[in-house]
């Protein structure tokens, strides 16, 4: 939950709801909603509040009831429709918690559709909190005006995902054996992509062969410098959807 500002800086609280949303339908607050909206933005009976739940677009919502630990609010308008992302999913190795984190931010701030955590054969975190990253995701939907929240999944093995990797969806393949090649995403064509993020330990020869071996990969280079995973993570999106998203 955030303050955002629009327009001449007028102070707009958006807030992410597991509610349907249409016109006069009643959302009620949990207690640490209410808590946010009524304690610490100090809001009141007749005040809006811009209300998403990923599916419905963006609605707005005048606060009808207001308490310390509970609250309701009434759907009066559609402000925004649901704004989709491009088929994207982000597919990396989850690092140090704080920097994990960042990736999940930043894909869900870019326009990832779908976040895999994968472990690879170097990967050093063998698990990760799944409701914490979904946080993560949703707070950077509400922060940037987002309508669409990205599926975060479950941690799984890099081996096992490529085993059932969808025959239609293109793979971005960000390998630093390629570091200053000219690699580029020039003659691809859109559609479902993916992009794979490497552990910092890079992959192991077996995934890198199997890897290159893919029908679907294109090897891309992020430039003449090793960057971090999670650095890399944003340029890699960058590359992307500069050259097939719809930044482009």
């Amino acid at each position: 939950m955030r303050l955002a500002y629009v327009g001449s800086m007028t102070a707009k609280t958006r807030l992410f709801v597991d509610h349907p949303l249409s016109l006069g339908n009643r959302v009620s607050l949990s207690q640490p909603q209410a808590h946010y909206l009524f304690g610490v933005m100090r809001l009141a009976v007749g005040d809006a509040v811009s209300l998403f739940n990923g599916i419905d677009g963006e609605w707005r919502g005048e606060i009808v009831a207001a308490g310390k630990r509970k609250g309701e609010l009434e759907c009066t308008e559609q402000t925004k429709p649901l704004q989709m992302p491009p088929d994207l999913w982000l597919c990396f190795a989850p690092i140090k918690k704080t920097r994990t984190d960042f990736i999940v931010e930043k894909a869900a701030e870019m326009g990832a559709a779908k976040i895999c955590p994968v472990q690879t054969e170097f990967t050093n975190s063998e698990r990760i909190k799944q409701e914490r990253l979904r946080a993560h995701a949703v707070e950077a939907a509400e922060q940037c005006g987002g309508t669409y929240v990205p599926e975060v999944q479950q941690l799984k093995k890099l081996s096992a995902m490529l085993d059932h990797w969808p025959q239609e969806r293109q793979l971005m393949f960000c390998d630093e054996t390629e570091l200053g090649a000219a690699t580029s995403l020039a003659s691809a064509s859109r559609g479902p992509w993916a992009i794979l993020i490497g552990p910092e330990g890079g992959f192991s020869p077996n995934e890198r062969t199997r890897l290159l071996a893919m029908q679907q990969a294109h090897v891309v280079s992020l430039g003449p410098r090793i960057l971090r995973a999670d650095t890399a993570a944003v340029a890699a999106m960058t590359i992307w959807q500069a050259a097939l998203g719809d930044w482009a």
